[in-house]
């Protein structure tokens, strides 16, 4: 479940009543409203709380509002942010003058409160739409990125053993073969579970669920148990607490979320690989899940990255791919919770999660 946060409004305005009267309207429909009186002040506020949309006079002292604009098309921070005009003027001159600079809409006063309402609606819309579509372009380079070059690292294994199998026999004892053998096996199933990661993280962006009251212990037994080789093979060992709070979510994605906080753990751990489960209340009625393990830990710009689409920490982590992490942000992101990562190197790391709280008794 996704909540959009208040869209905000910068209101630049040289006459009071005018800034008066727009907060009112704009406050009163929900948005978060910021409010100048000329263009100074206006730029600065807007590097220090970029807006949503900007709401701008024409005539002003010291910088005008044809002015202003282009400086905020100019901007970085700014560029991108529709702005509308609003003024008593209404000659098609002006009107044009003011498209030119970079305004996307026009509005003379006087006005009706559902007129502004209805042009910063829909200019809110058209950008998150907007970003909706830039957001999927950089996913589609990002999945196209991923195909090239991580699925085709096991793909290359597969066929390169293949190769050598197809050898004359005589040259390779029973024990090579069967080495080989076990390396294709291998192979393939990194090469379907990238695939099956990458299906996963479409269908999260896609799909849309109810959020339920979720048995935790059950949901982190049956992620044990899709591990149960990993954890074998690196005699890994898992604490558990003794009792789970109740939380709201989805149980298979949730289920997603363990295992790859636990694969992660074992793989990037110590030796031999310990991770540490728990969960408690927060005082904001989020219930924060966590997994400690006993490994390296990670530096201050590694944790800036480790949650960013189809991002590996390093050459060392041979075995990722970059997508698990994605996933974990993908899902807590529609489930209204949060993920995130406490580290410092020689400590090891702590990767936790957030989700609504439930009312009822823990379990």
């Amino acid at each position: 479940m996704e909540e959009s946060p208040l869209a905000t409004i910068l209101v630049v305005d040289d006459k009071p009543e005018n800034l008066q009267l727009l907060s009112q309207i704009l406050g009163r429909a929900g948005y978060r409203v910021q409010v100048v009186g000329d263009g100074r002040a206006a730029l600065h506020a807007s590097q220090i709380d970029p807006p949503d949309l900007i709401l701008l006079d024409i005539m002003m002292p010291e910088m005008d509002g044809y002015e202003l604009c282009r400086q905020f098309k100019a901007a970085p921070q700014t560029r991108n942010v529709p702005i509308i005009f609003i003024s008593a003027l209404s000659s098609p001159f002006d009107k044009a003058h003011a498209f030119a600079a970079g305004g996307i809409d026009y509005i003379t006063r006087p006005f009706q409160a559902e007129e502004v309402l209805t042009h910063v609606q829909t200019h809110l819309t058209i950008r998150s739409l907007q970003q909706d579509l830039l957001d999927q372009i950089a996913e589609l380079d990002a999945f196209a990125h991923t195909v090239a070059h991580d699925l085709k690292n096991p793909l290359s294994l597969i066929i390169g053993f293949t190769e050598l199998l197809a050898l004359d026999h005589e040259i390779m004892t029973a024990e090579q073969r069967a080495e080989l053998l076990q390396n294709v096996l291998k192979s393939g199933y990194k090469a379907v579970n990238i695939i099956d990661e990458l299906l996963l993280l479409s269908s999260v962006r896609k799909q849309d669920v109810p959020l339920q009251p979720v048995d935790m212990g059950r949901i982190v037994q049956n992620a044990q148990k899709r591990l149960t080789l990993l954890v074998a093979e690196s005699k890994a060992m898992i604490v558990l607490p003794d009792k789970w709070p109740l939380a709201l979510g989805h149980g298979p994605w949730l289920e997603e979320v363990w295992v790859n906080y636990l694969s992660n753990a074992i793989k990037y751990g110590g030796q031999p690989p310990r991770a540490a489960l728990g969960a408690t209340r927060q005082p904001d009625e989020m219930v924060r899940f966590w997994v400690k393990d006993n490994g390296p830990g990670l530096t201050a710009e590694q944790q800036t990255r480790l949650f960013a689409e189809f991002t590996r920490l390093d050459k060392i982590r041979a075995d990722g791919h970059g997508l698990g992490l994605s996933i974990v942000r993908r899902i807590m992101d529609k489930l209204g919770g949060a993920v995130g990562v406490e580290s410092e190197p020689g400590a090891g790391s702590t990767f936790y999660f957030t989700l609504p709280g439930s009312q009822s008794p823990d379990n």
